[in-house]
């Protein structure tokens, strides 16, 4: 066994798992069963450890248990008492913010210093949303009848979630809790690569004090588990990030058992420099845009779109710039780029530069890579149009295609040229084309002269093949429940006429 091996399995002990892969499911770490599933160091490119699909008897028994719980959560205790207990969740995480890290460092591929990142952000949901347990009222409407009439707004009950293997615990920490802090309880189904974690933060949950059985983790596959989840008659909603291919299965799924969905999906942002900004400034986030976490995220400045007259030096600013990342070993804390997190992807990612190439592009890559792992080197095509299937379809990996414009009209054409709508940027120093810009991209999250800022406080979604729905803010609040409207008449004699009332 190796000490990579080792450490991961130290660190799942740590958090209250065992040394394999389980599923929780009313507060029990159990075993599916369904066919085996092997998890990959993606730097290692070796198989870490393996585990059963949770399967649709799993899936069932974790739906029931969901609702079970859920009733004693939602109205048997005050919004008050459920926020200290997201409190306590918070502290959990934050208490065992090293081995989550080292797990996600190891099964994702990602550097140990995002990791960490991303386990503090997790623990901020909890304390954030738990502010707002016990602040979430309706409101008193004057409608003209006379009448008082005034809404709750009422948890949905069962919601099943499905995350992505480039941020395991960043979004499964981002879907669970707003739904527990609306009073909702939870099914989510961690991709099937990267689990871990996931069942370690609902594991963490209960040991704070969350009630057994009110999140429940499947670890398994979607045509098996995700489906006999989405199907059944308790779950009333569901909410699906990852790919928009995966994402559009879901949500015919969904909608053929009348459910509704919110849909976190891919993107192809344009990341937006105009000659008059600060080329070094807008370098470092365009670097930032497309190469940390090895392009591997949603947002991703992927198209950066440059005015012609300042083309030529931010490529080259880019092209030596990308040979000082340093790649690496997801453990060492001086790696900024670690592996992608796959082998699907991988071929993927490797597939889609091959055919720029074919296709004519200027390809420039960073000089070397580490010798094992699933490794690419951060690379930017040059020479193509925003036509190209690079610049159209979504490579999530750290490759950027890099495209000239010539004025304002233009960069906004070229940016909503595309079948995506979740983010984009602009780097200028005109305060007034800044806001123009913002104003007419398509987008669900602009940024100016910055990128990939983000916060559990802020809404955030996109549109088109980017999804609908917002999934974090006070929209989500609105995501996780339903308004119910409530009419009281005060008169003598009833105001009831036939088919309304008056």
């Amino acid at each position: 066994m190796s000490e990579r091996v080792n450490m991961l399995r130290a660190a799942m002990v740590a958090v209250g798992l065992g040394e394999r892969p389980q599923s929780l499911v009313n507060g029990l770490l159990c075993d599916g069963d369904g066919a085996e599933i092997i998890l990959v160091d993606p730097f290692t490119e070796l198989p870490a450890l393996t585990y059963p699909d949770a399967g649709a008897v799993l899936a069932q028994r974790a739906c029931a248990a969901a609702q079970s719980a859920q009733t004693a959560w939602a109205k048997g205790m005050s919004g008050a008492a459920r926020g200290q207990i997201m409190q306590a969740i918070s502290r959990a995480v934050l208490a065992h913010a090293a081995p989550l890290a080292t797990i996600e460092a190891i099964i994702a591929g990602k550097p140990i210093r995002d990791c960490r990142i991303e386990v503090a952000k997790v623990a901020e949901m909890f304390a954030y949303y738990a502010g707002w347990a016990d602040k979430l009222h309706g409101e008193v409407i004057p409608v003209p009848s006379g009448h008082l009439n005034y809404t709750l707004r009422e948890p949905l009950g069962v919601v099943f979630q499905i995350t992505p293997w480039n941020a395991p615990i960043f979004t499964g920490g981002w879907q669970i809790a707003p739904a527990i802090a609306t009073g909702n309880c939870v099914v989510i189904k961690p991709s099937e690569l990267t689990p871990l974690t996931t069942v370690a933060l609902a594991k963490l949950a209960e040991d704070a004090g969350l009630p057994r059985g009110l999140v429940n983790v499947l670890c398994g596959l979607g045509p098996t588990s995700g489906q006999a989840a989405i199907e059944h008659a308790a779950v009333r909603k569901v909410i699906f990030v990852g790919s928009p291919e995966t994402g559009r299965k879901v949500a015919m799924s969904a909608a053929a058992a009348l459910k509704p969905v919110v849909l976190e999906l891919g993107g192809k942002s344009a990341n937006i420099v105009f000659n008059d900004a600060k080329l070094e400034h807008a370098c470092l986030g365009a670097q930032a845009a497309i190469f940390s976490g090895a392009g591997q995220s949603c947002v991703a400045g992927s198209r950066l779109l440059v005015q012609k007259s300042a083309h030529a030096a931010l490529v080259d600013m880019l092209s030596k710039g990308m040979n000082s990342i340093r790649l690496g070993d997801p453990l060492d804390d001086a790696t900024e780029i670690g592996p992608i997190s796959n082998a699907r992807q991988f071929a993927h990612v490797t597939g889609m530069i091959a055919q720029a190439n074919a296709a004519g592009a200027n390809v420039m890559s960073r000089d070397t890579t580490p010798r094992q792992g699933y490794f690419v080197r951060p690379t930017i095509l040059d020479g193509l149009n925003n036509s190209a299937n690079c610049a159209q379809h979504e490579i999530f990996g750290p490759v950027v295609t890099v495209i000239p414009f010539e004025d304002e009209s233009e960069a906004i054409a070229l940016a909503n040229d595309s079948r995506f709508g979740l983010a984009g940027a602009v780097w200028t120093a005109d305060v007034g084309r800044a806001h123009r810009m913002a104003d007419e991209v398509r987008a669900g999250t602009f940024w100016i002269n910055s990128y990939k800022a983000i916060h559990v406080s802020s809404p955030f979604g996109g549109s088109l093949n980017s999804g609908f729905g917002r999934s974090s803010g006070t929209d989500a609040l609105l995501e996780y429940t339903a308004a119910k409207s409530i009419w009281l008449d005060s008169a003598v004699t009833p105001r009831i006429a036939f088919g309304y009332v008056s």
